[in-house]
């Protein structure tokens, strides 16, 4: 008798968690990406093996950039309101997301012969938050035709070496050579 009690038992304990995960609403990149779906009715573009590229990039950067998470929407044509988009992303990341840049355009519509009739939007959201001594990025941008979205870990300390290793800096010496015939 107690074995036959035990499979109820188990199938509510095993079922419970699937239940809690399927309710829960998805926030963050993922829920920013899903929304933008399911209100457009459009459908993103996923790079495979993102994983592995995020950890290639951490490797590579000597940890300056990580959890890269990338959607594509090719090709999309709803018009989006500026005001609405914001909202919804902002309410999406959830807290700790603070917007540094938000810029809309509106340009001519003209048909692109390569894709079609463009929305004539272009839009840019900027999100940051800090992460200890990392910061978080979240970017949105649509340029009339496509719609990007990405979202990334960096650290700024470590990204500003680099910069700087490559800029060229001017030393008194460097006097351009006026003598050499070409």
């Amino acid at each position: 008798m107690r074995r036959l009690l035990l499979i109820p038992i188990c199938f509510v304990s095993l079922l419970v968690p699937v239940v809690v995960l399927a309710g829960r609403s998805e926030n963050g990149f993922d829920g920013v990406v899903r929304t933008i779906e399911t209100q457009y009715h459009v459908r993103a573009t996923r790079i495979p093996f993102l994983g592995l590229i995020s950890f290639v990039s951490r490797k590579a950067t000597n940890g300056g950039v990580s959890n890269l998470h990338i959607a594509e929407f090719e090709y999309f044509s709803p018009v989006m309101d500026g005001d609405e988009l914001n909202q919804m992303v902002e309410t999406k990341l959830g807290e700790g997301w603070e917007r540094i840049i938000r810029e809309t355009s509106r340009k001519s519509d003209s048909p692109d012969p390569n894709h079609g009739a463009g929305s004539g939007n272009n839009q840019t959201l900027i999100f940051m938050r800090p992460e200890g001594a990392r910061m978080g990025l979240f970017v949105l941008d649509e340029d009339g035709r496509n719609l990007d979205v990405v979202q990334v870990s960096v650290d700024p300390d470590h990204l500003s070496e680099i910069i700087n290793h490559y800029e060229h800096h001017h030393h008194p010496d460097d006097v351009p050579d006026t003598n050499s015939q070409e």
